[in-house]
């Protein structure tokens, strides 16, 4: 079970295994932006700062070129983490609460 850190609110969610990133947000009442949720769009494009992922499906280079990639750039709806992560949102996003007694029971903050 990894431990997902959304900056730049810090907040911090247990993820389960094999569970992308989106998803923990979701299970845990929160979200940001996102669009297709199959990794087709690029919208819930976010900054890995720490830590490692995985594409739990393919991700096209379309979507999500090399050299972003290389930036550390991932898509939240495929990035499953292999350790503890530590994720920004980028500068036109924002993390939205959208159950508040889910978040409440299943995050905390930084």
């Amino acid at each position: 079970m990894a431990t997902i850190v959304l900056l730049p609110d810090e907040v911090v969610l247990d993820g389960r295994p094999g569970e992308a990133v989106l998803d923990t947000l979701r299970r845990t009442g929160w979200t940001h932006r996102f669009g297709c949720r199959r990794g087709g769009c690029g919208v819930c494009k976010v900054d890995l700062v720490e830590g490692s992922t995985h594409d739990a499906a393919l991700v096209s280079d379309a979507v999500l070129p090399p050299e972003e990639r290389a930036e550390g750039v991932r898509l939240s709806c495929r990035a499953v983490p292999d350790t503890d992560v530590v994720i920004r949102l980028r500068a036109d996003d924002s993390l939205r609460c959208t159950s508040p007694w889910l978040a409440g029971a299943s995050s905390r903050r930084g």
